[in-house]
């Protein structure tokens, strides 16, 4: 599964760990994230992430 980076603080999304702090469970892909997810480290929104 594909790692997504935030560009503003560099927080690594892993689909294989999911984001348990935002109710995002592992193996779930980073375009199955909802459209108002935010990084969990610095609120940047969904479009601010790249593939890592």
């Amino acid at each position: 599964m594909q790692k997504w980076r935030c560009t503003v603080c560099g927080y690594v999304y892993n689909p294989e760990s999911g984001d348990p702090s935002s109710g995002i469970s592992p193996s779930t892909p980073f375009e199955d994230l909802p459209e108002d997810w935010v990084c969990p480290v610095c609120g940047a929104s969904k479009d601010m992430f790249e593939k890592a």
